[in-house]
């Protein structure tokens, strides 16, 4: 090649080089601070590095690029690269993630972690590929349990005829119906007012939902039922991942496992703060007998895991140590 068309051809290379240096864009609906926002910048920072300096993720937070049914759905035709979303939203587009969805599947929060970083976790992340999403990691949401406004739940019974807002999911519903109270689906944005008003006796939620969204001002009986500890998901669009390297692939799977740990440390010791808020905002923490609720979830087992695999997924679970 002579002098001239191989500095051409070189300057083409170098362009198009610097075509594909990329900022991925990745949503979230939680404000500046909160865990997941915070660990998916500790993720890109990481990717940043692996990738000399190459490639970037670009965080949009605060429900900037919609609610996150809005989100998977732009992320499954590569309008943005990854979203983190709650799993509930996967459950009808991705029938494993409905598993570890289910009430009182896991005993302990270490035992829901040992098993989403094992080969179960794998697969359910391997699962999702099929529906358009590679999923890279799973983030804590903590146990989620019941709070009223009137009088505590310390027994199934309690809960009995209780009107109880919960996420606009057929599980859910189906989860309060099976302790006797009469589900409400509603947006979180709404339940507030619908407690304050009398719309709703309950809801149930993590510490720092409760906290955040100073529902501990108008429901101030916190039960501990930690009826459910369904995690949050990393999910890459498969579209946008086809087109990357093997070696920007390996990259952005290393990147997302090394931000788990930081998110947890975050959600640790964001659960300790809000805990220690809604106390000092005079909600009272109740114990409850909680044999008494796992014992009535048979029917929304029976009605949700239908399916062989299904089934042997959760007796792996529950045997896993």
């Amino acid at each position: 090649m002579k002098p001239l068309p191989r500095l051409i051809a070189a300057l083409f290379a170098g362009a198009g080089l610097a075509a594909h240096a990329t900022d991925f864009r990745s949503t979230d609906i939680h404000p500046d601070g909160y865990p997941t926002v915070e660990a998916v910048k500790y993720m890109g920072q990481v990717f940043n590095k692996l990738t000399n300096g190459k490639h970037t993720i670009k965080v949009f937070n605060n429900s900037a690029l919609g609610q996150e049914k809005d989100t998977i759905e732009q992320a499954k035709i590569g309008a943005v690269a990854m979203t983190r979303v709650n799993i509930a939203p996967m459950n009808n587009i991705c029938p494993t993630t409905v598993v570890p969805t289910m009430p009182f599947l896991f005993h302990s929060k270490e035992h829901m972690r040992h098993v989403l970083d094992g080969p179960i976790g794998e697969e359910i992340l391997k699962s999702c590929e099929a529906q358009g999403f590679i999923g890279l990691a799973f983030y804590d949401s903590g146990a989620r349990s019941m709070y009223t406004v009137k009088k505590p739940i310390k027994t199934l019974a309690d809960a009995k005829g209780m009107k109880v807002r919960v996420q606009q999911s057929d599980l859910w519903v189906a989860l309060l119906e099976a302790m006797g109270a009469n589900a409400t689906p509603m947006p979180f944005g709404e339940v507030y007012t619908a407690l304050k008003t009398g719309l709703v006796d309950a809801a149930e939620n993590n510490y720092p939902s409760y906290e955040s969204s100073r529902h501990f001002e108008v429901a101030k009986f916190y039960s501990k039922t930690e009826h459910s500890m369904a995690p949050e998901m990393l999910l890459f669009s498969k579209k946008v991942w086809d087109g990357l390297s093997p070696d920007d692939q390996k990259a952005l799977r290393q990147a997302a496992k090394e931000s788990v740990p930081y998110m947890r440390k975050l959600w640790d010791e964001r659960e300790e703060k809000s805990l220690a808020t809604v106390k000092a905002g005079g909600a009272q923490i109740i114990e409850v007998d909680k044999a008494s609720f796992q014992a009535a979830m048979k029917p929304v087992y029976d009605k949700f895991i239908t399916d062989p695999k299904l089934k042997d997924m959760i007796k792996r679970i529950q045997e896993t140590k």
